[in-house]
């Protein structure tokens, strides 16, 4: 594993540390973050993508939800 003064050395490397601080790091953190995204878009893992488990989960929910509204409604008496 990496020291803490070889981690301090590496990070006193990023150029901009007068101007913009701890700010600096910011474009790495963005890049890093649209791949994410880029590899939860393509990447497949048998057949089927991070959104495409993420749409039939939420679908799922959405049905579940209609199945307990209408058990709710047949259960409520009618009142006149």
């Amino acid at each position: 594993m990496f020291s803490r003064a070889q981690v301090k050395r590496v990070l006193q490397r990023v150029p901009g540390k007068q101007r913009f601080g701890v700010y600096r790091f910011l474009p790495f953190f963005f890049v890093l973050g649209g791949t994410m995204e880029w590899i939860m878009i393509k990447l497949r893992v048998g057949q089927e993508t991070f959104y495409d488990v993420y749409r039939r989960k939420a679908s799922e929910r959405q049905y579940q939800r209609r199945l307990e509204n209408a058990s709710e409604t047949e259960l409520q008496p009618s009142i006149k």
